[in-house]
Formats: structure tokens, C-alpha cells, sequence
């Protein structure tokens, strides 16, 4: 089975579009996934921001990202409005529920996805958007094909428009990496939610543990070597 070019589709979709720019529903996960995707889409597409990740693991890290997402798009100047969805965790726990020992990118994060993604849709129908999209697809860490099909289906479900992408592509990921570098932005080194700080964390003091360990090899080596050079001058000492 070949796979899915999303990207290609997006350009294609884009080539098709007329004169007046298509509205879109753009779900963000962060500011910095979404630096890229704003910059790249907004030349197409009037954007609204949907913010809705319940998945946050506390209300001040989502209130920290919320500030974030809306500092972007004010120093971009961008005419985009952001809508909060607000912080409902107990949604997100209840979509966990029996998955909580499932590894990162695994079941749990699919359902994950669904649930956004079908938010996105719903409010898309609501509003009356064009398109809606995700700015997940633009991380090297989240499976581009579940989220295009995930959208696809809450699309067609729903009756409104899916816009497919993968906007790692084309040197996405990278831009967003160096966007978040200009404009400052408040990057994580995990995805949001209790289960990937928790993956994150014991990678961090694995990490941490192994540095320690070569550390001490390395004194040990250098006292080692100290050791030797003093029993070498010593032997040759009672030699004589």
C-alpha cells in the first residue's frame, strides 16, 4: 500500500483555490507548532485559531500556552482571532480512561487526537468554516496519517471540509523550530498532558543517570591513571 503524500494534497487543494481567501478553523496544540502553519496558511486562508487541549496536565501550564498562542499571532500581525475553548481536563481523563499505560504515540494518543479533532470539526460546522485543519501534523513525533484520517472522518460526519497536511514537510518543522526562536516562544519538551511529562521526566533522569555514570567513570579513570603513574615512580624507586 503506497503512503499517503498529505502535503502534496494540501498543494494541491491550495493551486485550486480562487481569488477570495477560504475561511479555516485552525485547531493549535502551541504557539510554536502553530508559528510555521500561520505563517505558511495565512497567505491562503482567513485563519481562526481554535485552542481546545484538555489534554494539559495543569491550568497554569494551559494558561501559560494560551498566552503564548496569543502573543504569536499580535507580533506576527496577524488578523486572527484566537478562541479558548477553556481548560477541561476530566474530558481528557475520561477519553484516558484504561489507557493509561499505553506509551506515548500509542492508543491513548489516538484517541487523543480524535477528540480534538472531532471538537474542530463541530465547531467548524457551527461556524460555518470552509476548512479546518490541525497544527499537529507539523511534529516529527505525532502520526500524520491517524490525524488526516481522524479529520477526514470527523469531516465527512459532520459535512465540512478537511484541509489535509503534513506540515513537516517542505522544511516545516525546521521553520517552526527557528520561528519559536525569533519571537521567543515558550517551547515544552512534552506534549502537554500528565502521561508524556511523566515519559518525559524518566527520559530526563535516565539521561541524567547516564551522564552521572561517565562522570564517575572518568574521575575513576583519571585517579586510576594517577594511581599507576605513582606505582610505576615507587617501583622504580625500590629497583634501584
Amino acid at each position: 500500500m503506497n503512503k499517503i503524500n498529505y502535503q502534496k494534497q494540501l498543494d494541491k487543494v491550495i493551486e485550486n483555490l480562487g481569488e477570495t481567501k477560504p475561511t479555516l478553523l485552525l485547531h493549535s496544540c502551541c504557539a510554536p507548532c502553530s508559528s510555521y502553519v500561520l505563517e505558511y496558511l495565512s497567505q491562503y486562508f482567513d485563519i481562526t485559531i481554535d485552542y481546545y487541549n484538555p489534554n494539559i496536565d495543569s491550568k497554569e501550564e494551559y494558561e501559560k500556552r494560551v498566552h503564548e498562542q496569543q502573543r504569536l499571532v499580535n507580533e506576527m500581525n496577524l488578523p486572527i482571532k484566537v478562541i479558548d475553548a477553556g481548560y477541561d481536563p476530566q474530558t481528557f481523563f475520561d477519553m484516558a480512561k484504561g489507557y493509561e499505560q499505553e506509551p506515548e504515540g500509542g492508543k491513548r494518543c489516538y484517541r487523543c487526537y480524535k477528540l480534538r479533532l472531532d471538537q474542530a470539526a463541530k465547531l467548524a460546522k457551527e461556524g460555518g468554516y470552509d476548512y479546518f485543519t490541525t497544527t499537529l501534523t507539523i511534529s516529527p513525533l505525532k502520526n500524520a496519517s491517524w490525524l488526516n484520517e481522524l479529520g477526514q472522518k470527523a469531516g465527512e460526519l459532520l459535512g465540512v471540509e478537511f484541509l489535509p497536511s503534513d506540515f513537516k514537510k517542505k522544511g516545516g518543522y525546521q521553520r517552526s523550530i527557528q520561528l519559536s526562536k525569533e519571537y521567543n516562544l515558550y517551547r515544552q519538551n512534552f506534549c502537554g498532558c500528565i502521561f508524556s511529562k511523566r515519559e518525559s521526566e524518566e527520559r530526563m533522569n535516565k539521561q541524567k543517570n547516564i551522564e552521572k555514570m561517565k562522570k564517575n567513570t572518568k574521575k575513576y579513570l583519571q585517579r586510576q591513571k594517577i594511581y599507576d603513574k605513582i606505582f610505576t615512580i615507587c617501583r622504580e624507586i625500590f629497583l634501584k
